[in-house]
């Protein structure tokens, strides 16, 4: 494997990683159904607005969400609204594994 595409896997890893909360695929999720105050969000999940902050900081971060400040509220999106396939994918994978598992326990 060359240096470039080692770079590009460990960039894709950092992106995976960050979703790799439970609060954080919760969040995601309802970014792509539609953006979000922090403070809907917050209510939403049942945490304090210093934790959900922290949550949404790493997909910041991570480059995931994109923030606009409309007065004194903060409102996240989804940099990429194609996230949602990436749900239906591992969806998939659920659904596949649950099978196999139900046909190799028969």
């Amino acid at each position: 494997m060359n240096r470039e595409r080692l770079a590009k896997l460990n960039i894709k890893a950092q992106v995976l990683k960050a979703m790799a909360h439970p609060s954080r695929l919760y969040i995601v999720e309802e970014l792509a159904r539609q953006e979000r105050c922090v403070c809907e969000l917050t209510t939403m999940i049942g945490a304090d607005m210093s934790t959900v902050s922290k949550h949404l900081s790493v997909l910041k971060q991570a480059g995931i969400v994109a923030d606009e400040k409309r007065g004194s509220m903060v409102f996240y999106r989804l940099r990429v609204p194609c996230l949602g396939k990436l749900f239906e994918s591992v969806e998939s994978v659920l659904e596949c594994s649950a099978r196999e598992l139900a046909e190799a326990t028969k």
